[in-house]
């Protein structure tokens, strides 16, 4: 008898529970053999246990195949301690999961091209992965507050990496842009910082085992310009937790919408947490307007990366395609479908 794959789902926060529901619906539309169990996480485990990573919800989150997650985010819990913080959850199950490598695709949809802040013709020539790490810098390293000698509080956070954590998220980037074009760009900033120095040095003698791929240097601040510049001279850009974190973003610009990217996060062996990269978006959280895709394109690469389902995963990813081109936008895109009738013209495209 065939394996039963376990998905857990953690709404959190926000237009988490929305979205999520939208991915959820399409997944039990493809009558997989999967089961699902969901559990709190974020500000709403915060209020119902005091803790925004629930010893049940970790517990859930090790058991299962694979993981759906919506958002983390509550301005209700913004005064909170630092460790109580919706956003702790997030970094908790990266660290406890040891989920170091970050996939975030950008490719622009046909059909979506004046949607973006580009020029059509530059727009349409994006088709990109960042490979961000996840388990290091600035986000894990020692931080606090402190008073110098002058009386003066100074806040400081500490940007570090060690050889063994660039070299297996540099593998990433090269296994990656192999599945690709081949083509890999490192972003660092290592004229100025010596962890982008060691960075660099690791991912050059990495490059010796992948003749196969072409290997190019950018820094930072280039990169942020050439993806608005010439986005489609890239294929995989492989970068470090706090870079990764900014281009990503930017890069969801240039396709159109944060409501478009999904986003995975992996381990060695394959497991992952999948989540759309927008966030909780309080503003617009219970009014049915959050564009559902990017989670619906995070249960695609679910299933592609941690379930070994590559011929559903094309599917879900052709049904979203489908359904941009025959017109159907979410408030973000600048049209007028709801969160569940962008989730139905996506479930009527399959």
């Amino acid at each position: 008898m065939a394996h039963t794959s376990l998905i857990a789902i953690l709404p959190g926060d926000g237009i988490g529970p929305e979205v999520t529901n939208q991915a959820r619906r399409v997944l039990e539309a493809l009558e997989l053999n999967v089961a699902f169990e969901e559990a709190p996480v974020g500000g709403a485990a915060y209020h119902q246990t005091g803790n925004p990573l629930p010893a049940a919800t970790l517990d859930l989150a090790r058991r299962a195949d694979a993981i759906l997650f919506g958002s983390v985010g509550d301005p209700t819990c913004d005064a909170l301690d630092r460790h109580l913080r919706p956003e702790q959850a997030i970094l908790g199950l990266r660290k406890e999961l040891t989920l170091f490598a970050n996939l975030r695709p950008a490719k622009l949809f046909a059909g979506l091209e004046d949607a973006s802040a580009l020029r059509p013709e530059v727009a349409c020539t994006i088709d990109l992965l960042i490979v961000r790490e996840l388990n290091g810098d600035v986000y894990f390293g020692e931080k606090g507050m402190r008073t110098t000698d002058a009386g003066l509080r100074q806040g400081y956070d500490l940007m570090s990496y060690d050889e063994g954590e660039v070299r297996r998220i540099a593998i990433a980037g090269f296994e990656a842009a192999q599945r690709r074009r081949g083509k890999l760009c490192s972003v660092d900033k290592a004229n100025v910082l010596e962890t982008s120095q060691l960075w660099r040095d690791v991912v050059i003698e990495v490059s010796q085992r992948y003749p196969d791929v072409v290997l190019s240097h950018m820094y930072v601040d280039n990169a942020a310009m050439q993806l608005v510049r010439d986005p489609g001279q890239f294929d995989v850009i492989v970068t470090g937790n706090l870079f990764g974190d900014i281009l990503s973003d930017q890069a969801s610009m240039c396709v159109g919408s944060i409501g478009l990217l999904p986003s995975a996060s992996l381990d060695e062996a394959g497991k992952g947490l999948y989540e759309p990269i927008h966030g909780s978006a309080p503003d617009i959280a219970g009014q049915g307007k959050a564009n559902p895709c990017a989670a619906i394109l995070s249960a695609a690469l679910m299933l592609r990366h941690s379930l070994g389902q590559a011929e559903a995963a094309e599917r879900i990813e052709q049904a979203v395609a489908r359904a941009l081109a025959a017109g159907h936008r979410t408030a973000d895109l600048g049209g007028q479908c709801s969160t569940e009738a962008m989730g139905d013209a996506v479930l009527a495209a399959l």
